[in-house]
């Protein structure tokens, strides 16, 4: 075999469709405006540090140190990027973080460690505007935690028995994460809910945006001050709950329709219930819809609680107008959060954290969470003018049918012009 040696091409020709778009939606202005600003002898922008970081999502890598072990040459001379080293990337970054706080419940001993970052929550508000997120009528939040493994200097046990954080997010309408609060792995969901929830509402109404339609949650907001702040705040909420305080209503359900589910069929009803007698203020006691799905046991074991043989779960919800199955069904639909949770640890290195402490790493996922938000827009535009994309693609299949694409900047007529080698037709 003979080889010949030319002139460097770069194997990710793609990312450069993908830089153009950014540009051309002024993200580089945004980071500007939004973020601190940088000194004049400084020789990197935000714009770099940001694109420094996306690159290596965007080309497949898993840490912040493959843009110098892999990517950098493949840069070289880029009209479109400046490749910082992953050191400045880093130093860059952390200069964002926030100071980490810390609570306690009022009758546990345990310290509570959370983190906010007001500076990027700001940004990320101006990228989903300008991304047309807000334009929806019937804008949708969901609310859950997941948990981080890691070994950081500062992380603590989680209830699975291994230490890792466990970042409370909200998403809204599915797809586009809205906001992220970095809590140690020893703050369970449950403790500190109303406060997070009251910080992301603050946020929705600094930021001028209209009120919420739905908000869903899994069992961990059944909390009467949760349920109380969420009447006044959205249109409808729907909350899961946990066995132990509604199964005494399962038996009172008097009618139950069959539902197609995606593991077979399952049977749904409701009824109306008053909770939180106790905590209300007298006479006060709101009344709520519960909708409870069961479905029957695999091993047919006859319940002692509930003297049958179903598994059942519950929602508690204020919406009385959509019907039993249309409110099981749009509350099956918060699952998506478990598929965003494993896009963001797999394709946008939320398993990789590169820093040491809570809120230095706080940064990192809400960088990282942008680039997952403007990716969903990106497969979008592509993928309408490119018919070998769709725009459910994740990441590793968008990057090998679009990014790797072996190209070169030429000088012609006095123009930089991008010569790929490829038989695909690439519209831009």
């Amino acid at each position: 075999m003979k080889i010949i040696k030319s002139n460097p091409i770069s194997a990710f020709g793609g990312a450069n469709f993908v830089f153009d778009y950014l540009n051309k939606m002024n993200i580089d202005q945004i980071c500007n405006d939004r973020l601190p600003p940088m000194v004049n002898q400084s020789k990197y922008s935000w714009k770099d540090i940001f694109y420094s970081l996306k690159t290596v999502y965007l080309c497949g890598g898993d840490y912040i140190e493959d843009l110098q072990a892999h990517l950098k040459p493949h840069f070289t001379n880029n009209p479109f990027v400046k490749l910082a080293s992953p050191d400045t990337v880093l130093r860059r970054l952390s200069q964002l973080s926030e100071q980490t706080q810390s609570c306690k419940t009022k009758r546990g001993v345990v310290t509570h460690q959370y983190c906010t970052n007001s500076k990027l929550e700001s940004l990320n508000i101006d990228i989903l505007k300008k991304l047309g997120v807000f334009k929806s009528d019937k804008l949708t939040i969901d609310y859950d935690n997941t948990i981080i493994f890691n070994e950081k200097e500062d992380s603590k046990m989680t209830y699975k028995r291994n230490y890792g954080y466990q970042p409370g997010v909200c998403t809204i309408n599915e797809e586009n994460i809205l906001y992220i609060e970095n809590r140690n792995g020893n703050s369970d969901a449950k403790s500190f809910q109303l406060d997070t929830l009251k910080r992301v509402f603050d946020l929705l109404d600094s930021q001028k945006i209209k009120k919420v339609h739905n908000f869903r949650a899994d069992a961990a907001s059944y909390q009467y001050d949760v349920i109380s702040f969420l009447q006044s705040k959205v249109d409808n909420f729907y909350i899961g709950c946990r066995n132990s305080y509604v199964e005494k209503y399962f038996s009172q359900v008097g009618q139950w329709e069959e539902m197609k589910c995606e593991d077979g069929t399952m049977e749904v009803g409701s009824i109306e219930i008053t909770p939180f007698k106790r905590q209300s203020p007298s006479n006060k006691a709101q009344t709520y819809r519960l909708v409870v799905k069961r479905k029957p046991k695999k091993d047919r074991q006859i319940d002692l609680i509930t003297q049958d043989i179903y598994d059942y779960r519950a929602i508690i919800t204020n919406d009385f107008d959509l019907d039993t199955k249309g409110v099981a069904a749009f509350y099956n639909q918060r699952g998506n959060m478990e598929r965003q949770f494993d896009i963001l640890k797999n394709d946008f290195g939320w398993n990789n954290m590169p820093f040491s402490s809570l809120n230095k790493n706080l940064v990192f996922l809400y960088f990282t969470a942008i680039c997952r938000n403007l990716y969903n827009k990106i497969i979008q535009h592509f993928s309408k003018t490119n018919r070998y994309l769709k725009p459910t693609y994740r990441m590793k299949k968008f990057i090998f049918r679009f990014i790797i694409l072996p190209a070169k900047w030429i000088k012609q007529s006095r123009q930089l012009k991008l010569r790929i080698y490829s038989y695909n037709h690439y519209q831009t």
